[in-house]
């Protein structure tokens, strides 16, 4: 038995880009595929963008790390930034959307356990969700209720509860003395782009007060303009304690951060955390190139409008296959297909036959997450695409 070089861990499909037009993947036999996957949430800005590849360029010819033992005037511009157009008054950057989640629980336990008289050193449990993705490091997965993340990596970690999902009366019986916050994504994007109601937000921002924990979001994938919303938890009238966010917030380049405010960082003092990559300066290049092209009301009341545009033609078209869709539910351009029958064998068959890219999820769900920078164009062939693809689709016999 032989392994192969990239360690198997992945099934990959036989698609193999090695290059990126705007909204679309080019393979390397010449085959163009629309990509309304964005790299799983990534490529906000497509693949061409001028300004995300300047920066970059710019950047990589200049200085690219230098560790965190010195000051960082291009970290100190972009935490500002994100502090200017968010909740946070403090930022610390990571290199991934799973590091993002970890920092944001040792953020939460440190808001009790390092913060003297103010804090309780038994609170160290933190409520999550039914059918969550934090990540797939050890916090992260032991954060998740899912079987199938867990299976070969006994035993957990200790400090998580899991309560059900958009339900607040299972969240709160879950509070006891050793509960230190709640951590939850505003729209699940692997459990099958499920957004939590306001009602149930609202009521997790309510039960923080009164028991004083900490409001954790994860917003890696929902974050940075996916919905409409520099950050989704602005749908719900709320204000967050701590945000992990990532994906997106590179355009492709590996970057993520957590975002609190002064108060929910009151325990991360000198020599609680730290990193050697994140917050390296071509990191801070890209994603400040980002948060200029998206971080304005012009651009996220166009990613609103063509949300808005893109679920009504959606809702149109699953009328025609009742016997297939059920449902299209998200917000922005963070949108999903809920399917009657199974999802994956839909989403192989589009990309196989009819080179449309998209991304299956949970609940019999395919994520249709496309560049934020899409047009009609990038719209119609899309809907061309899945109206072929419908066409052709022919569910498999059960096995």
């Amino acid at each position: 038995m032989s392994i192969t070089p990239l360690m198997p861990v992945y099934p990959r499909c036989g698609v193999r880009p090695v290059r990126g037009e705007h909204c679309h993947l080019v393979d390397e036999d010449g085959t163009r595929y629309l990509d309304f996957a964005s790299g799983i949430a990534v490529n906000l800005l497509g693949h061409s963008h001028p300004g995300l590849i300047g920066a970059i360029q710019k950047q990589a010819e200049t200085l690219m790390h230098v560790s965190n033992l010195y000051g960082s005037p291009q970290g100190e511009k972009l935490a500002q930034t994100l502090v200017d157009n968010t909740f946070a008054d403090t930022v610390f950057f990571t290199n991934s959307g799973a590091e993002a989640v970890e920092t944001s629980i040792k953020c939460a336990r440190a808001y009790h356990q390092n913060a003297g008289d103010l804090g309780d050193p038994k609170r160290f449990e933190l409520i999550t969700f039914t059918n969550a993705f934090h990540g797939r490091t050890m916090a992260t997965i032991s954060a998740s209720n899912q079987t199938k993340m867990h299976h070969g990596f006994s035993p957990m970690l200790e400090g998580f509860k899991y309560a059900e999902f958009d339900d607040l009366g299972s969240a709160k019986a879950l509070i006891g003395p050793h509960t230190a916050g709640f951590l939850v994504e505003p729209i699940q994007g692997e459990g099958g782009i499920r957004p939590a109601s306001t009602e149930f937000m609202q009521g997790l921002r309510a039960l923080a007060d009164e028991h004083d924990l900490m409001l954790v979001l994860d917003e890696v994938q929902c974050g940075v303009a996916r919905t409409g919303k520099l950050y989704a938890y602005e749908h719900y009238g709320i204000t967050p304690d701590i945000v992990a966010t990532a994906k997106g917030l590179g355009g492709g380049f590996p970057i993520g951060a957590c975002l609190a405010t002064e108060k929910a960082a009151r325990g991360m003092t000198f020599g609680t955390h730290g990193s050697t990559y994140g917050g390296n300066p071509l990191a801070m290049a890209a994603a400040s190139a980002v948060m200029e092209a998206v971080a304005n009301e012009d651009f996220l009341e166009q990613v609103r409008d063509k949300g808005e545009r893109l679920r009504s033609r959606l809702e149109q078209f699953i009328g025609n296959y009742p016997e297939l869709f059920e449902c299209v539910r998200g917000k922005g351009l963070m949108l999903g297909l809920k399917m009657k029958v199974e999802s994956r064998p839909f989403f192989v068959h589009l990309r196989d036959h009819h080179q449309l890219l998209t991304v299956a999820a949970g609940d019999n769900t395919i994520r249709v997450i496309p560049p934020l920078v899409i047009g009609e164009a990038e719209i119609e062939e899309f809907l061309d695409k899945l109206s072929a693809g419908a066409a052709s689709y022919k569910v498999p016999e059960p096995a």
